[in-house]
């Protein structure tokens, strides 16, 4: 199945370079490229791509605004596509908003072609994805700067034990594998956990189940 992507991006040059990497790839295609936040919502309903990939920093609508529209569609439209956004810095004030507003991955700038092809086929397939620079401590970083966690008991109380503890290891930013040698179970059920707790608590993938734990005060930061 080919993918479809839209490219934005508010330097021309940039644009070109991601579209052409994609284009390259018989399972990718890019359908469009936007240079602000506004043309990418426009061009994304009237196109809709299975993936934005959205830079960040753009005059007028920015990355993160363009997202929030993108997450919320107008009452004649179900499309939301998914977010893979771009940025400069693995340490960037954005990060933590932009997840909040919806997206699904991050990727930096100077990533290499491989890395930005795979990106696109991870977020395509229903997966988040965060660089391997854009880690747990980037997380707690701009976790530090939001505004103080608000618990939410009646969500946690879905939460079997078992699962708040699979959310904790979660947001701590280990994999399922790391997570099925700490809590001593097999690989699989910690799958299924996942999968669970991403139905239970209304999230979309493994990025925004950190978001929540957050939010809610499960996790803090430097804990």
């Amino acid at each position: 199945m080919t993918v479809t992507v839209l490219v934005v991006d508010d330097q021309a040059m940039v644009r070109a370079g991601f579209a052409a990497v994609l284009d390259a790839h018989d399972d990718l295609r890019v359908v469009g490229q936007a240079a602000d936040g506004a043309e990418a919502v426009r061009l994304a309903r009237a196109l809709r791509p299975d993936v934005v990939v959205m830079d960040v920093r753009m005059p007028g609508m920015n990355g993160i605004e363009a997202t929030q529209a993108l997450q919320t569609p107008p009452r004649s439209s179900d499309y939301v596509p998914r977010v893979l956004m771009l940025t400069t810095f693995d340490i960037d004030d954005y990060v933590f908003a932009a997840l909040r507003a919806g997206a699904s991955g991050f990727l930096l700038k100077d990533a290499v072609p491989d890395e930005v092809v795979a990106a696109v086929r991870v977020i395509a397939a229903g997966d988040a994805l965060l660089a391997p620079s854009v880690t747990r401590r980037l997380i707690e970083e701009v976790a530090r700067q939001a505004p103080p966690p608000r618990v939410d008991e009646h969500l946690l109380a879905s939460l079997t034990a078992r699962e708040r503890e699979v959310l904790v290891l979660i947001a701590r930013g280990r994999s399922n594998q790391e997570i099925a040698a700490a809590l001593f179970i097999a690989e699989q059920t910690v799958k299924t956990h996942v999968g669970k707790i991403l139905a239970k608590l209304g999230l979309r993938d493994r990025v925004h189940a950190v978001v929540f734990a957050y939010d809610v005060g499960l996790v803090r930061p430097g804990g």
